[in-house]
């Protein structure tokens, strides 16, 4: 999984996602009040921010992931997990836990603001 590079990210300024309410949430057609949209321009602009806001959250949650993947595989660490151990909680393979390992010790020992 390629990873943008974070000044590109934070370029992105995506809109904020702000939480629906619980009610909008049960209905399975409601979507963030997009589907109230009639003017298409508008759909648009709203859809494209929460798709950019959505993949920035994703790029996010990865990296956090990456780092936590990390810590718990640091052999200095008493309690540390095997990478097949970090592979099963996260549902991966072994192989990509292994680069998540590592791009999560990259995350860690080049910390950028």
């Amino acid at each position: 999984m390629a990873q943008p590079e974070r000044n590109e990210r934070q370029r992105l300024r995506p809109a904020p996602l702000l939480f629906e309410p619980s009610a909008s949430v049960a209905d399975p057609e409601h979507f963030f009040d997009l589907e109230s949209m009639e003017d298409p321009k508008e759909l648009l602009s709203r859809s494209t921010e929460l798709a950019l806001a959505f993949r920035a959250a994703t790029d996010r949650a990865v990296e956090f992931q990456a780092i936590a993947a990390a810590q718990l595989a640091d052999p200095r660490r008493f309690d540390r997990l095997t990478t097949a151990d970090i592979a099963q909680r996260a549902e991966w393979t072994e192989d990509y836990a292994t680069k998540m390992i590592e791009f999560g010790r990259s995350l860690l020992n080049n910390p950028t603001p």
